[in-house]
């Protein structure tokens, strides 16, 4: 059993240190969060903020991208985010389905180039 786990300490460390802490801020958050109105004037600017960080880092991510995404030529890459996009708005805003379909063409694209 020790094969499979590893170190049993390591494990310790990162519950520790790695999932208690955010645990701890994600808990607070729904017990203050809980009774504020969806519709306020502070959420939609929260759901707006998060929106536009996204909306950037995916941006950065097609510009400059990093890893093993940057031997993908630009147009694979700017075509699956578009079909992804087409596919997201024709299946009544299915995020899953648009994220499928993306990473769908990207796979396929970079396959066919070899």
């Amino acid at each position: 059993m020790t094969d499979f786990i590893g170190d049993w300490q390591a494990l310790v460390v990162l519950v520790l240190a790695g999932f208690l802490p955010n645990e701890i801020w994600r808990m607070l958050g729904l017990w203050l969060g809980g009774g504020i109105d969806e519709g306020s004037e502070l959420l939609i600017w929260v759901r707006a903020v998060a929106t536009a960080i996204l909306a950037g880092v995916i941006a950065q991510i097609l510009v400059l991208p990093p890893g093993a995404l940057a031997g993908v030529p630009a147009l694979l890459r700017y075509g699956a985010v578009g079909m992804g996009l087409l596919v997201f708005l024709a299946a009544g805003r299915s995020i899953l389905f648009g994220v499928l379909v993306g990473e769908a063409v990207l796979i396929a694209g970079q396959w066919a180039l070899g």
